[in-house]
């Protein structure tokens, strides 16, 4: 189904936005405007720069106007465990957030989405949850047709996304891990923090000596041109894996993708996983089941035309 043109945009227009560095690159405004079109949101999703030294000051610009919530994407999904008033579960669980829901109290005094509440007055508190672990998971299975329960897995990145990946990688059932890690003391607190709360799961940093089912990229190495490699395949051929998947999703295929697929790996980049996190989000702002089929034409259309 093709996305419904944009509704104008006038005074009553909530907004919601991602906030990244960089972000000229994303895709989430055509699949969000899209899916709050077909739930017939008076908001508009738009993205926006922010270094992270202003994240503590743009996220309190965006509660005094009265967003609906955010998205966080590089490299402020770590940073705002710290600056949100409160966590969700998922937040404390996979640590790290990419989605911030606004609350505001109803007449009963409870704390619920501003998305729900016909206006808003008094204090608002900002909720950081985490709608990347169960998107990954889900996109692996869709995308790449591995399932992650009982595989081999190579991590490269321990970032936000990384890290999240990670922990629910592990919490699935995976049952070796190996972190690679541009900071190798990123990758060692993760991995002792994996054996801490997953004992069942073999985790070790750097470069296993065997196969694996799943290579996952979760840095942002392929995002710029002229990017290299995020793995080092002196040290680890592609040819040992049996599938490669991207979290770079633009380009729609990357450089480690394009080599992937020389080496006889299945690949998928991260469109899928966009997609479910996405999804989720809108969910948690609006309170409604989000319009899972237009959300990922809209993205199909941005991002492969």
């Amino acid at each position: 189904m093709t996305p419904a043109p944009l509704s104008p945009i006038g005074a009553g227009t909530r907004l919601v936005a991602v906030y990244g560095q960089p972000i000229r690159h994303s895709a989430s405004p055509a699949m969000q405007n899209a899916g709050i079109t077909a739930l017939g949101l008076d908001w508009r999703y738009v993205a926006c720069e922010v270094d992270p030294a202003d994240l503590t000051t743009a996220i309190a610009g965006a509660r005094a106007m009265h967003f609906i919530g955010l998205n966080l994407t590089v490299p402020h999904k770590l940073l705002a465990l710290d600056l949100v008033d409160e966590l969700d579960e998922s937040a404390r669980q996979w640590g790290a957030v990419n989605t911030l829901v606004f609350e505001g109290r109803n007449a009963a005094g409870d704390w619920v989405p501003v998305g729900l509440l016909d206006s808003v007055s008094g204090p608002i508190r900002s909720r950081g949850h985490n709608t990347d672990a169960d998107a990954i998971i889900r996109s692996l299975g869709e995308d790449l047709a591995i399932e992650p329960r009982g595989s081999r897995v190579l991590l490269l990145g321990a970032g936000g996304a990384g890290r999240a990946a990670a922990l629910r990688l592990a919490d699935e059932g995976v049952t070796e891990l190996w972190l690679v890690n541009r900071t190798a003391d990123r990758a060692e607190a993760l991995a002792t923090e994996i054996r801490d709360r997953f004992p069942a799961v073999e985790v070790a940093v750097g470069y296993p000596a065997t196969d694996v089912e799943i290579i996952l990229n979760a840095t942002s190495l392929g995002l710029k041109p002229g990017d290299p490699l995020p793995l080092d395949t002196a040290r680890f051929p592609l040819q040992r894996a049996d599938g490669v998947y991207d979290m770079v999703y633009r380009p729609a295929t990357t450089p480690l993708l394009e080599a992937a697929r020389a080496a006889g790996c299945r690949t998928a980049n991260g469109l899928g996983m966009l997609l479910h996190q996405g999804a989720a989000a809108l969910e948690l702002w609006s309170g409604r089941p989000a319009p899972l089929g237009i959300m990922r034409t809209a993205l199909e259309l941005e991002v492969y035309g």
